[in-house]
């Protein structure tokens, strides 16, 4: 089987995106490793599927599914390099789009400097959604990890995200901390562990450990958990910037009830067939 791709990427986290309108695309959690896999593959830190919608009000369908086969339910920085494929192969002519996804409808829009904005979501903190094992719904929760009691904000932007404050991103435990939360016993469906420093109430640096994936150079909805946990927690005023290892993003957040509005470029590397 021939498979037409895009190469993508969001602040260096890259994607291979696939059109699932006008060709047939049915992968094997197998398939799917090898697709991502540097070496022997293209090479990604997540794969996007763009399908037909599959409920009315809506104009595409959008699938995510991560380096280890498995899917997903959000990825921020796919979702704008969703809207940027779309646009460029000519499968609308629409700005703003809105989209499916297994965690809801997003709202992404191409922006006349080339960036897109995508309307998130409301950010969810109840544990039950996240889904999070605690009995109490606060701010900041202590989790237990390699013999170190961590203070965590729990957040879902869609996915499960659990946001500490370090000293400094470049010095922080990522590569041995990261999995162990990611696969923390509280964290059913297992969960995105972000790394924020403060700059400023306006600024912030972050790296996130993703499900499944591995630390990346960006994570956009970890980027609006940290924003999101950081006002929370009284450290950070809207608009936020962001500054991962791939580049900057824009956070705005107008508190509680209110959708994660986020900006960044969104880059097509190459596109290609590949043979499965």
């Amino acid at each position: 089987m021939k498979l037409k791709f895009s190469k993508m990427h969001g602040l260096g986290n890259d994607f291979v995106v696939l059109d699932g309108i006008r060709q047939p695309v049915s992968l094997s959690p197998e398939q799917l490793v090898y697709l991502a896999d540097r070496h022997f593959g293209v090479g990604c830190d997540q794969i996007l599927l763009v399908e037909k919608p599959t409920q009315p009000g809506v104009d595409f369908r959008y699938r995510i599914f991560n380096a280890d086969g498995g899917e997903v339910e959000q990825c921020g920085n796919g979702a704008r390099c969703f809207v940027r494929f779309v646009h460029d192969q000519g499968l609308t002519g629409q700005r703003e789009i809105r989209v499916e996804t297994r965690s809801g409808i997003i709202a992404p829009r191409l922006e006349g400097d080339g960036t897109v904005t995508v309307d998130m979501g409301v950010p969810r903190f109840r544990p039950a959604e996240i889904p999070f094992l605690a009995d109490d719904d606060v701010i900041v929760h202590l989790l237990d990890v390699a013999d170190e009691t961590l203070e965590t904000s729990v957040v879902s932007m869609g996915n499960p995200h659990a946001v500490q404050v370090v000293d400094s991103v470049d010095t922080a435990p990522v590569g041995e901390h990261g999995p162990l939360i990611e696969n923390h016993s509280r964290f059913p469906q297992r969960v995105n562990a972000g790394f924020m420093q403060i700059v400023d109430r306006h600024a912030i640096k972050l790296r996130v450990y993703e499900r499944g994936s591995g630390e990346t150079l960006a994570c956009g909805t970890g980027a609006c958990a940290a924003v999101v946990a950081g006002i929370r927690r009284g450290l950070l005023d809207s608009p936020v910037r962001v500054t991962t290892r791939g580049g900057d993003l824009s956070i705005v957040w107008g508190g509680d009830g209110r959708p994660v509005l986020m900006t960044g470029p969104a880059v097509t590397v190459f596109t290609g067939e590949i043979e499965l």
